[in-house]
């Protein structure tokens, strides 16, 4: 009940996780990444609520708050003078449908901003639940200029052959790779081929 209202008592936030450049250390993007912020938890981490927004069907309108949210906070950031960065928002496999396809673009359009400034992030379980469908969708955002990266690479069950059928512009290797690739072998062979390909 508290979850169903908390959209409407905005006490969702985003909190934006930049992504830097490391041999220059400059901020070239950054992640979106919600947190709820009870009035009597504190922040609630995405875990323990994202779970139960997609059980109970809440995941596609506070998808769609997402995108809007991060859309207004690029034109907050170039109104302030800063330099154009992107950013990125998780989309759940509830809400990766034509619909969807449809905000993002009258969302880019009111707000008057460049789309290759938004990412859509998707995992790969979104894309293999229905690759078909999710092809479609994916180049019909593709054609808007918005950026698309697959997450958690790795450790889902895609095949290359699918790989190159998705327009993507960035893959994101599963940390449970990244994490060890000074340590093992493994990890950094892996991390290598995923690379190179």
């Amino acid at each position: 009940a508290e979850l169903r209202r908390a959209l409407e008592r905005r006490e969702l936030v985003l909190y934006y996780q930049p992504q830097v450049k490391v041999a220059t250390g400059e901020i070239v993007g950054a992640e979106a990444l919600v947190r709820w912020n009870h009035p009597e938890r504190g922040l609630v981490p995405p875990g323990q609520f994202i779970p139960l927004a997609e059980e109970m069907g809440l995941i596609v309108e506070l998808g769609a708050w997402a995108v809007v949210e991060a859309c207004g906070q690029i034109r907050a950031f170039l109104r302030q003078g800063l330099a154009p960065i992107k950013i990125s928002v998780n989309v759940s496999s509830l809400q990766f449908n034509a619909a969807f396809t449809s905000l993002v673009k009258r969302t880019i359009e009111e707000f008057g901003i460049d789309p290759c400034l938004l990412e859509l992030e998707l995992t790969e379980g979104v894309l293999m639940s229905n690759a078909e469908a999710s092809i479609r969708s994916l180049h019909d955002l593709k054609k808007l200029g918005v950026s698309l990266s697959v997450d958690d690479f790795g450790t889902g069950y895609s095949s290359l052959s699918y790989l190159r059928m998705f327009p993507f512009d960035k893959i994101k290797i599963d940390r449970s790779f990244v994490a060890e690739i000074a340590t093992r072998a493994d990890c950094a062979a892996i991390v290598t081929a995923v690379t190179g390909l």
